[in-house]
């Protein structure tokens, strides 16, 4: 559904040398963009196509072109004129039989051969390296570039004729687009051989391939579609309109249609373009020439355009050969016209799509059905061809302008759309509109308001002076004109029918252009605006002197940095207020916006608004690769777009679905032609076979279901969600769930359909499905009305639980909404099944109640308005566990209804009929303590086995026993003291058997059970405790003195000599014992102070002899730590600086891992995580570790055993060296031993040792902690710094700051005096 649209159409005119001299023949250098024209009169003129250099030339009355003759014999003409790529050169074939070289740049003329009967056509192959001929007398030859002739046929079996002068009047050659065939066709200069054939031949050998059945062809004409599908010819049958034949290589004909002309019209030109989708043909008429132009989609032939020219003309015209929707035209005057085409989509603004065919313009309006062309709902038929078109939709009011080939304007005003089904397969006749001027030929038409357009008209180029045969016209100078008309209708316009007739158009401004424009947009946010393109991409706002201000082209603005021939201005929200944006498409696929290229492959691209105020909302945007994107046109204006869409090119690396942000175009080459607004959000897209599909795509679709619930509108959202299959959860997360409470009570009235509202609830879950499953499709924030909402009026009981707090608010709201009925109540059930947990017991409350109004057998009326028990439990089975449901019957202690369940729910009777018979003859509080067991209720079975009596005091026990979190409250329930002190006691096992000693020992204190206590306190080494609770027990001297042995074995054994001293001291009297604990546990000062105090020269000098000891051991090891600190910080840097080197090595190389496909990077990952110490990167699931997951955990465990140890070259090498150094820091203990040797040894003396000890472990914390600081430093850095990084200069930077810090707290300052 596209229509070719004429966008510039630069001329100019060849100053012929000569009066009756007519140009007859033309070809084209593509490489040097120059155009030929052969004369007449046997001159050649030459001159460039137009472009952005020469672009001035091109629309003079006449312009310079090199003018070169042909030296022939008086009588010779040219007949046959073609340029050879490979030659360089312009073949050239006479009357008489010349074949010549021209060399258009020396002016050389070369004769390279001669033929009899002269050179009727030439043809050069599509390779260049044939050159195919026809003679007069019809014989074929084909020749190499070096002349060389390959082969010669006849191309007729001629009659019994004199062949003294030449035979064939005209005659055609068309080479297939592969080279590898050819077709002919010719025309005798006797009529009595009207009859021809078709005929192929092969390129290699020259033989007959295929020939037609006789046919009364139109002369030669002739034409082999480029892609090699179809041959054209014209066949003319008598007393009927000429039509338009299709040969298959084969000569069998295919198909025909008729070019709906007189029967006197005659086809003389017929050519493809080189995509093979447009046919172009000359048609003679009485009156006038014409070009016209078809299109074949879906089996069927479009008249795309028709461009008419006076008979006088004698219009020929030839395509690009690489621009496809170019034509070239020229006149025997030496008028040349250049027509760039380009199609523009077929729908409009409002989804309705306007095709133009011939005379007519099919209208479908795509939003009430997508037909599928060539069909249509009903037509506009017009006097003449339709050229263009200009399409007004606002306010239910639809207007049509339409610029027609015969140079008439007509305008209809269309009923309103949601009437066009009543005009369904109708024909409405629209009448050109009355003017007292001729308006010119419009390039470019579009509204500006209900009454008026704004066209680009230009006058005195080449066919436009079809139109300016009027007086008025005749005194217009030549140029473009910028013309503003104004339309008013005599007729009253009835709503439910169009009016096609009574329009007058008058020009009511009219200013003179310089240069081509190129396209004009209005602008949708100011009333009579437009936006004006010029040739090479400069824009300007214009503004009707009708409207608010008047005057000509404003200043320049949003100008394009290349000319672009799609052009939409789209109006766009912008803090709040509407802007125009303008869009431009150029021919090589950029997309530029706002003076920015945002895409470079673009195929085609449409807009889509889902706002009240019709701003637009979304881009459209399809690739040349065949993807479709949706932009948000936030991220447009933005500029967010390269690194979010990645150039709008599919990254072969990106497995992941959640990445992909386009859809795949299933058919290759289809084109979005427009889109649904509005809740549709649909995009149709046109295959190239002509299809029309309709597809939905998700972010579209999330955007409008969003849109319609923040508006309120939660009918026409779950309508969507349920057509699209969207997650219901999203009316509850787009706006935070909380939000949705206040609405509640308005979307179940809006929704008013219980079915929809249970399909809601059961969908309901406790997830933000726009953070989860669409978060790669929802980027419109939510209002911030709607965020700032907040749920603080709402009480209930899970305030913090998204699928209780919603089925609750759900809940509430039914009640109170709802009229009472059968589905309402289960509606309500499905919400109580459906809640986090689910409330069951609930909801088998109201099936209870249910069955008692069944079972009073009272005829309430209200009984009417609830489902049958039955009904109501079989919903409830359904929707939840059967299981879960009968244990929640049972938690109700209702029997019966407990085997309601259980027969309801299929379940075994022999399973639970004997299980339910015996609690029926249990009492009332046992039947409910054995429920409770089975449901795990565990509490609740305390306080009815309590209830029960004494009796059942010891299952009581047990079942504390069983679960001790029961002990608090059972010592509430028991107020008995004999059963509290055996409930502590128990407790107090309970601990015991934990382990849990010293809980265990307080418990048992409780109860006075000292002699547990005391096992207790035995048994976690609190030896305070055991002495405390002997002393409880008032236990004797002896069996003190027996206890305190035990305890200073035990603890000499669990590794506490300080403790054991102090009981030797303490209990035992044991002074030697005790000191030599004290050494052992290192606790100096108080080993001294012992001995003092017993002044014991002996143990004084064992302690004295033990520091000493002790002092050289530790002066020792800083030593030999200060060097392994060193040895590691040396090994850590030097291997350090090789992995920063690979790193550089592979960077350079440019092996980054990041650059390759997924399969090459997740081998290369395997390959370099397991390479050295020297690479960086962390596996996340290799091709290795996939493959071999028992080796992976053989290799971890192995890696834990291992753990502290350094591997040379292993790849924790560099983590395990920075481990061990921090490992080698003093602890706190160590610093306290320290501290109390320093001390001692002052006491007893040795001041020098004790200098040297704290000298050295001074050096060694100072080293170590400085290492630990260098490997932090370097770990995130790449360079490393042989200078900075060392090991003196950290000590030395680090010594001020850290000796005075709290790491260094151990030291004595009168020890650091030397």
């Amino acid at each position: 559904m596209n229509n070719l649209k004429l966008y510039s159409d630069p001329s100019l005119n060849l100053e012929l040398k000569s009066a009756g001299e007519v140009v007859s023949f033309s070809a084209l250098d593509i490489e040097r963009n120059r155009l030929f024209f052969a004369s007449s009169n046997n001159f050649i003129y030459t001159t460039q196509l137009p472009s952005s250099q020469n672009e001035k030339i091109w629309g003079k009355t006449f312009s310079h072109s090199e003018v070169e003759p042909i030296d022939l014999e008086p009588g010779d003409f040219i007949t046959a004129f073609d340029y050879l790529m490979e030659k360089e050169a312009l073949v050239v074939g006479t009357s008489s039989g010349l074949l010549l070289l021209h060399n258009v740049d020396d002016n050389a003329t070369e004769v390279v051969g001669r033929v009899e009967g002269g050179v009727k056509c030439i043809s050069p192959s599509p390779d260049g390296d044939l050159l195919g001929i026809i003679t007069g007398f019809g014989q074929i030859i084909v020749m190499t570039h070096d002349w060389d002739v390959l082969y010669e046929n006849a191309l007729d079996d001629l009659p019994d004729v004199d062949l003294g002068e030449p035979t064939f009047s005209s005659c055609y050659i068309s080479w297939r687009g592969d080279g590898k065939y050819f077709v002919t066709l010719g025309e005798l200069d006797s009529s009595s051989f009207s009859d021809k054939k078709l005929k192929v031949w092969e390129r290699d050998t020259g033989g007959l391939h295929a020939a037609s059945e006789s046919k009364a062809f139109m002369g030669a004409v002739l034409e082999w579609m480029p892609s090699g599908a179809k041959i054209a010819s014209v066949e003319k049958v008598e007393n009927k309109c000429p039509s338009i034949v299709f040969f298959e290589r084969n000569g069998l004909e295919r198909s025909s249609f008729s070019i709906n002309e007189l029967t006197d019209a005659k086809v003389e030109i017929l050519k493809w373009n080189c995509n093979s989708d447009l046919l172009a043909a000359v048609v003679r008429s009485e009156k006038y020439d014409s070009i016209k132009i078809w299109f074949f989609s879906n089996n069927h032939w479009y008249l795309k355009q028709e461009i008419r020219y006076l008979r006088e003309d004698g219009v020929k015209f030839t395509w690009h050969p690489t621009k496809p929707l170019q034509l070239i035209c020229w006149t025997l005057g030496g008028h040349v016209t250049v027509n760039s085409f380009v199609w523009v989509t077929a729908v409009m603004e409002n989804s309705t799509a306007l095709v133009i065919d011939e005379s007519k313009i099919l209208a479908t309006p795509l939003s009430l059905s997508l037909m599928p062309p060539p069909m249509y709902l009903f037509n506009l038929k017009f006097s003449s061809a339709v050229r263009d078109i200009a399409f007004y939709t606002k306010n239910s009011k639809n207007l049509l302008a339409a610029f027609l080939s015969d140079g008439c304007l007509c305008v209809a005003e269309l009923p309103p759309l949601d009437t066009w089904e009543e005009l369904e397969g109708k024909e409405l006749s629209v009448e050109a509109s009355s003017s007292e001027t001729t308006f010119g030929l419009f390039l470019h038409l579009i509204w500006l308001d209900a009454h008026i357009l704004l066209g680009v008209s230009h006058f005195g180029f080449g066919h436009s002076n079809y139109f300016s045969r009027t007086a008025s016209c005749k005194d217009m100078p030549h140029g473009y004109y910028l013309q503003e008309i104004e339309l008013s209708c005599s007729e009253d316009h009835v709503p439910s029918l169009g009016t096609c007739t009574g329009w007058h158009a008058r020009i009511a401004d009219q200013i003179p252009l310089e240069g081509l424009v190129i396209g004009i947009a209005a602008n949708p946010t100011n009333k009579c605006s437009a936006f004006v393109q010029f040739d090479g991409g400069k824009v300007f706002e214009y503004i009707s002197n009708l409207g608010i201000t008047g005057g000509a082209p404003k200043t320049e603005d949003m100008s394009l940095s290349s000319p672009c021939p799609w052009m939409s201005v789209v109006p766009v929200s912008d803090s709040g207020s509407l802007r125009p944006l303008l869009f431009g498409l150029d021919d090589n696929g950029r997309l530029h916006v706002g003076g920015n290229i945002i895409c470079n492959n673009c195929g085609s691209f449409s807009f889509y608004s889902n706002s009240a105020d019709l701003a637009i909302t979304h881009l459209i945007l399809g690739t040349k690769q065949d993807l479709l994107f949706v932009l948000d046109i936030g991220d447009v204006l933005d500029g967010k777009l390269e690194v979010q869409y990645e150039k709008f090119v599919h990254a072969a690396n990106k497995r992941r679905k959640e990445d992909k942000n386009f859809i795949n175009i299933w058919e290759r080459g289809a084109k979005v032609i427009g889109v649904l607004h509005g809740d549709e959000a649909a995009v149709i897209l046109q295959t190239t076979r002509g299809n029309l599909e309709c597809i939905y795509p998700r972010k579209l679709v999330l955007a409008s279901i969003i849109n319609a619930l923040v508006q309120g509108r939660f009918r026409d959202g779950l309508l969507m969600l349920r057509r699209h299959r969207i997650d219901f959860n999203i009316i509850v997360d787009h706006c935070g769930w909380q939000a949705f409470l206040q609405s509640a009570a308005e979307f179940v009235r809006q929704v008013n359909n219980l079915s929809y509202i249970t399909e809601f609830v059961c969908s309901i879950k406790n997830e933000n499905v726009t953070e989860t499953l669409y978060k790669n499709y929802i980027s419109l924030p939510c209002p911030r009305e709607a965020q700032d909402v907040q749920a603080g009026d709402f009480k209930g009981s899970f305030t913090n639980n998204k699928v209780s707090s919603v089925l609750m608010s759900i809940r509430r709201a039914l009640e109170e909404q709802v009229s009472e009925s059968p589905a309402r109540e289960l509606c309500i059930l499905t919400t109580l099944a459906r809640s986090d947990p689910p409330a069951l017991e609930e909801a088998l409350e109201r099936v209870k109640i249910i069955r008692e109004m069944e079972l009073s057998g009272s005829d309430d009326p209200c009984r009417k308005s609830y489902p049958s028990a039955e009904e109501a439990l079989k919903h409830l089975l359904w929707l939840s566990d059967s299981e879960a449901v009968y244990q929640a019957s049972l938690g109700l202690y209702d029997l019966h209804l407990a085997a309601i369940v259980a027969l309801n729910s299929q379940r075994d009777p022999k399973e639970f009929l004997p299980f339910l018979q015996e609690l029926e003859r249990m009492p009332v509080h046992l039947m409910r303590y054995k429920i409770d067991i089975r449901l795990h209720r565990h509490e609740s079975a305390l306080k009815h086995i309590v209830s029960a009596g004494d009796a059942y005091y010891a299952d009581c026990l047990n079942l504390m026993k069983e679960n001790p979190q029961l002990f608090p409250l059972g010592l509430q329930l028991i107020t008995d003291l004999p059963k509290r002190k055996e409930m502590i006691e128990a407790w107090g096992d309970h601990f015991n058997n934990e382990e849990c000693f010293e809980d265990a020992a307080t418990t048992y204190l409780c109860c006075s059970s000292l002699e547990k206590a005391l096992k207790a306190y035995r048994a976690c080494g609190n030896w305070r405790g055991v002495m405390t609770v002997a002393g409880l027990l008032k236990l004797g001297k002896e069996e003190i003195m027996q206890l305190s042995h035990d305890l200073y074995e035990e603890l000499q054994a669990l590794g506490k000599p300080g403790e054991a001293a102090k009981i030797a001291l303490e209990y035992c009297g044991d002074i030697k014992s005790g000191i030599e604990l004290l050494v052992t546990a290192r606790d100096w000062e108080e080993a001294l102070r012992v001995a003092f105090m017993h002044k014991s020269d002996d143990l004084i000098s064992e302690v004295k002899n033990a520091s000493l000891e002790c002092a050289s051991l530790l002066i020792g090891e800083y030593e030999e730590g200060l060097e392994k600190v060193g040895k590691y910080l040396a090994r850590y840097l030097a291997v350090r600086q090789r992995r920063l080197l690979l790193a550089a090595k592979l960077q350079s190389e440019d092996q980054s891992i990041n650059d390759l496909d997924d399969d090459t990077a997740s081998e290369a990952s395997s390959s370099f995580s397991g390479m050295s110490a020297y690479t960086t990167g962390t596996r996340k699931g290799s091709t290795a570790s996939i493959s071999s997951s028992s080796a992976s955990k053989g290799r971890g465990t192995r890696r834990q055993r291992n753990r502290g140890k350094i591997r040379a070259g292993s790849p924790g090498e560099e983590m395990a060296l920075v481990e061990h150094l921090k490992g080698m820091s003093l602890t706190a203990g160590a610093k306290r031993e320290l501290k109390s040797l320093l001390v001692s040894l002052v006491m007893l003396g040795k001041e020098e040792i004790a200098k040297k000890l704290q000298r050295t472990g001074e050096a060694f914390q100072l080293s170590q902690m400085a290492a630990v600081k260098l490997a932090e430093d370097t770990m995130p850095n790449n360079i490393i710094d042989e200078h900075a990084h060392t090991l003196e200069h950290y000590v030395h930077k680090l010594r001020s700051e850290l000796l005075h810090s709290d790491a260094f707290v151990w030291r004595y300052k009168v020890l650091l005096s030397s």
